[in-house]
């Protein structure tokens, strides 16, 4: 009897167009170099912002498309706000345009239910909540009612993303700099600003992953969040991922920051 394949999980943080450093990473995850076919071992979780910064986007995005089409169990795909600019009345200006394909083929994953707004991934024995911009305190409690696991928030997420609910795709200082609105959703939850400091007086019901901003800033090589987060995060810079350890889980960006250029080293994060 042959033994079952353990598996290995990689959270991939915001890709922003850039093709051929997506592509390294697969191939240095072990997918094959020539058909970019992913190992048998390997599940891939990118948790948006495909598109937009660098020169491929079309290319990055009919990457991730054979994925879907010819091995959809091992990649899961999130939408990042970036995405949502073609999924939904555009909430912002951005100087390109993906091409009419590109934007089709989104519009088509959306459609089937192949892009999302929430997963999980278990990491030592403990299941993260993985969105692209992270689930904020207020919105935990307010919108989602207050799930006691990963798996029970990312299940409201995806119902109420399903339902079109303006909720989840509230934008929050980034855009509007208030929350008059209500709480900022997991497509636009500033990391250092809104979404770590609102869980620092009340324990994390469950720990998470996301992209989207940072609390560090990996261009300049400093916080750009409060002394009470400086204390209790730690930083990864060869693989620019940050973990912020609070009471009940953890918090863990993994957005590489990618610009118009990629950035070197990166890596996916191993759940």
């Amino acid at each position: 009897m042959t033994a079952p394949t353990a598996v290995r999980r990689v959270v991939i943080g915001d890709v922003g167009g850039h093709a051929t450093a997506l592509f390294a990473e697969l191939v240095r995850l072990g997918a094959d170099p020539g058909t970019g076919r992913l190992p048998a071992d390997l599940q891939v979780v990118q948790l948006g912002d495909l598109v937009h910064r660098g020169p491929d986007s079309e290319q990055v995005v009919a990457l991730v498309d054979g994925y879907l089409t010819h091995q959809p169990d091992q990649w899961t795909q999130l939408v990042g706000n970036h995405e949502m600019q073609y999924l939904r009345q555009p909430v912002f200006e951005w100087p390109e345009r993906l091409h009419a394909h590109a934007i089709e083929t989104m519009r088509r994953w959306w459609g089937s239910g192949q892009l999302a707004v929430a997963a999980t991934v278990e990491s030592a024995g403990e299941v993260h909540l993985v969105t692209h911009a992270g689930v904020t305190a207020e919105f935990w409690e307010t919108v989602l009612g207050s799930p006691r696991t990963a798996d029970d928030a990312a299940d409201v997420l995806n119902s109420l993303a399903a339902q079109g609910s303006d909720d989840v795709f509230r934008a929050g200082v980034m855009l509007r700099g208030s929350a008059d609105e209500g709480p900022v959703g997991p497509l636009w939850a500033s990391a250092a600003t809104e979404l770590v400091p609102s869980w620092l007086d009340r324990p994390l019901p469950f720990s998470q992953v996301h992209g989207h901003s940072t609390v560090f800033d990996w261009a300049r090589d400093r916080f750009r969040a409060a002394e009470p987060i400086r204390a209790v995060t730690s930083v990864d810079r060869s693989a620019r991922h940050e973990t912020t350890t609070l009471a009940g889980g953890r918090i863990i960006g993994v957005d590489p920051g990618h610009g118009r250029a990629p950035v070197h080293p990166w890596r996916g994060w191993p759940g």
